[in-house]
């Protein structure tokens, strides 16, 4: 009994420090050009309508999946049998690098404690490519249009923006939301039942939306700035696009396999395909300052990368990590 109480309570700690941390770090890549273009909003606004999105999705699958919070992304994961300690410092060590600014391939760090060595290869697979596929698109896309479309807001930046822009900018976000919620269930709810119960499927989305106050609330966060430094990312026509890339990107590896991937990667290959089109289409700032931010951004998500690695890899071998330590220290 107490070992099944025990277990328990790792596996809420977990799922509670999971969600407040994926909340802080991943959702502010879908949220964040949202966030920056609704600044003169009342914060219950923005609090209201990303949460309606949220129960909406999350309930969709919920009755279409029966009681699946993940939309089939924990197939090949496995729920636990006993959640012990060490089950509850990934997310803390998430919380910890999303302080410091470092945008964590979430899915790696969490998942990744629960799943097989194949599948954290698959991972890691499909989000290098997501990360290229990123690029690649949003590269050819802005060469397109960034002489027709993005200089034109550029130059309008400081002129009121017309209704339909704001609408879509409001229809974008819940796209882009939606999406991200299709393939991050798998990260928001990997400490949970494969099938929750409707009191259960209530409590954890009425907790969702109390951490998602708390993101609107602050506006973002230290990830935040990786959006801010970006090219007129606060003009809700420019954010309007974006979100559309990005989602219709995770809607497409959401029909490749049911494999979780981390949407980090996704995003910030889109922003650097972005940044690269732009620089090379209108010269808007110097090519340093440019490649300084990109190399930035990939550095931090490198490192978060190599981080959540190690995590994983020590919680996985920890009692022969602790053995031969011990080995050592008594010769």
């Amino acid at each position: 009994m107490i070992e099944t109480t025990a277990s328990n309570i790792f596996m809420i700690t977990g799922f509670l420090l999971s969600l407040y941390a994926c909340v802080s770090n991943d959702a502010i890549q879908t949220l964040g050009t949202f966030l920056n273009t609704t600044k003169n909003r009342p914060v219950w606004q923005i609090w209201l309508y990303v949460s309606a999105v949220m129960v909406i999705t999350f309930v969709a699958g919920w009755i279409i999946n029966d009681g699946d919070m993940a939309f089939g992304r924990l197939d090949r994961v496995p729920h636990a049998q006993v959640f012990y300690w060490w089950h509850v410092l990934p997310p803390v060590v998430l919380l910890y690098l999303t302080k410091k600014g470092v945008p964590v391939a979430t899915a790696f760090l969490i998942i990744s404690v629960f799943s097989a060595p194949k599948v954290i290869g698959l991972m890691v697979a499909k989000s290098f490519v997501g990360y290229i596929l990123a690029l690649i698109s949003s590269l050819i896309l802005y060469f397109i249009i960034a002489r027709k479309v993005e200089k034109i807001f550029l130059y309008m930046k400081n002129k009121p923006i017309s209704t339909p822009w704001i609408v879509a900018k409001w229809l974008s976000t819940a796209f882009l939301w939606s999406a991200w919620l299709l393939q991050d269930g798998a990260v928001l709810f990997v400490y949970l039942p494969r099938q929750l119960s409707l009191w259960q499927m209530i409590l954890s989305l009425s907790i969702f939306a109390g951490l998602l106050y708390i993101l609107c609330y602050n506006r973002g966060g230290e990830i935040q700035n990786i959006v801010k430094l970006k090219t007129n990312t606060q003009d809700p026509r420019s954010a309007t696009i974006i979100d559309c890339v990005y989602a219709c990107i995770l809607i497409y590896f959401q029909t490749v396999n049911n494999i979780p991937m981390s949407t980090t990667w996704v995003f910030l290959g889109v922003l650097a395909g972005r940044e690269i089109a732009l620089y090379n289409r209108l010269r808007f700032i110097t090519e340093k300052k440019v490649y300084k931010h990109l190399i930035k951004d990939i550095t931090k998500a490198i490192i978060g990368l190599f981080v959540s690695i190690i995590v994983v890899f020590v919680l996985n071998n920890y009692e022969k990590i602790f053995e031969l330590i011990k080995h050592y220290i008594s010769l």
